[in-house]
């Protein structure tokens, strides 16, 4: 098995791959390799976790770099789980967060959540979309 590392910064990436990646996964939300790209590198952190050349996960925050953050697009290859993966990208982003207040939310991985240091909260989560999904003025090009 390829040795697996670890790239912070959005320098480099293929963005078609990952796009690939996630489709083959059953994790794509219906973003184009541009609208991934715009929304990793609008990020304040990133975590992308590679096998080789193959992008095998990934996770990013925003912030304010005051006292707030929030994770999303935390992803591991179904080949990969269990395999420290997750938590490694999770601690290169939290060391990147001193300070701050960090949010996530998780349908279906509270236990991870919680062995790696977050607690549950006594919170409801709420939501909005405005307009349709993904129609805006990000990245629109389909690559």
């Amino acid at each position: 098995m390829a040795e697996i590392r670890y790239k912070l910064d959005c320098e480099g990436i293929d963005w078609v791959a990952m796009k690939a990646a996630l489709v083959a996964d059953h994790f794509d939300n219906g973003r184009t390799a541009a609208q991934l790209e715009a929304s990793f590198r609008h990020s304040a952190v990133v975590a992308i976790a590679y096998a080789g050349e193959r992008i095998i996960g990934t996770a990013r925050a925003l912030s304010d770099g005051v006292c707030n953050a929030y994770v999303v697009d935390v992803w591991t290859d179904s080949a990969f789980r269990r395999q420290g993966v997750a938590s490694t990208m999770m601690e290169r982003l939290l060391e990147r967060l001193p300070g701050q207040h960090v949010f996530l939310w998780t349908d279906d991985a509270a236990g991870f959540y919680q062995r790696i240091g977050f607690d549950l909260c006594n919170c409801i989560g709420l939501h909005t979309l405005v307009g349709e999904w993904l129609v805006n003025t990000s990245a629109t090009t389909s690559r």
